[in-house]
């Protein structure tokens, strides 16, 4: 036995003890709390309706006018925190609950915080409403909608535009994309296009340049930065940019990271790569 294991009190033992009890009832550290009771798989949405859930979601969707809400269940502190002081003035139903009602829509697992909303999913644009803006994001066959929606978080906050993804092989609008996105989902436009070559030569026909993230480009990204309009073009985890899209976009390019991991998480390498494209367009890089 250790000097350090030795050295142990009753009072350290009783503290351990309190500690093994604690993390066995709640998890590690850092993982959901869990409510008692058996886990809750959850209910599918009606038809053609998707359930946004979580603070920043809701309270965003509460703010688009563009966003057709088709009900509202809110715990009353969720409520509270939402800044709905009369809900009856809302056009449409509000019902206030126990987090257990939601919980039996959009499954234990899922951290609502006491708000949750159905709407009609927001109609994506077509490439040719591409609005005046100076950086979009485009997105190689991306799936995992926490990926996307962290992607669309960071979008957001770096000023792009637009978010332009396949109809394809993209994830659809849902609970878990738009809580990953925390609100970011009813800031910014989002595209599908059905061929994405074919996409990047009108964005190419718009003034884009636009930038393959590879991380064995030949290039590091802040010299392939040119232009007063940019398009970022990420790959799928894993699979990366596919051939053809590699030999469509202007240039690949990788990010500068001398340490012994060269690649990112494709939502982490998009925060990155927008920063950088932030700075060459307002004249910092």
């Amino acid at each position: 036995m250790s000097d350090e294991k030795k050295s142990g009190t009753p009072k350290d033992s009783h503290y351990a003890r309190l500690r093994r009890t604690h993390r066995d009832q709640n998890g590690p550290a850092g993982a959901p709390v869990r409510r008692a009771g058996p886990p809750i798989a959850g209910e599918a949405p009606p038809d053609g309706l998707v359930r946004l859930y979580g603070l920043h979601t809701v309270r965003a969707a509460l703010d688009n006018p563009k966003r057709r809400i088709t009900r509202l269940m809110a715990t009353k502190n969720a409520l509270d925190r939402l800044g709905v002081g009369d809900p009856d003035a809302l056009p449409f139903p509000v019902e206030i609950v126990e987090p257990r009602a939601i919980d039996r829509l959009l499954g234990s697992d899922a951290v609502h915080q006491g708000a949750m909303i159905e709407a009609k999913p927001l109609k994506p644009k077509a490439l040719s409403a591409l609005s005046d803006t100076p950086l979009i994001l485009v997105l190689d066959q991306v799936t995992d909608p926490h990926n996307v929606g962290a992607i669309l978080r960071s979008a957001v906050a770096f000023g792009a535009g637009a978010l332009v993804t396949t109809s394809r092989h993209s994830p659809a609008e849902s609970g878990v994309l738009a809580k990953a996105a925390s609100g970011a989902l009813e800031h910014i436009d989002m595209i599908e296009v059905k061929n994405l070559a074919a996409a990047l030569d009108e964005i190419h026909a718009a003034g884009f340049t636009s930038i393959g993230l590879d991380s064995d480009g030949p290039a590091v990204l802040e010299g392939t930065l040119s232009g007063d309009r940019l398009a970022l073009v990420l790959g799928a985890e894993g699979k990366g940019l596919r051939q053809k899209t590699r030999e469509t976009v202007t240039a690949l390019a990788r990010l500068d990271m001398p340490g012994a991991i060269r690649s990112l998480n494709v939502s982490n390498a998009a925060a990155v790569s927008l920063y950088a494209a932030r700075r060459h367009l307002d004249g910092a890089g």
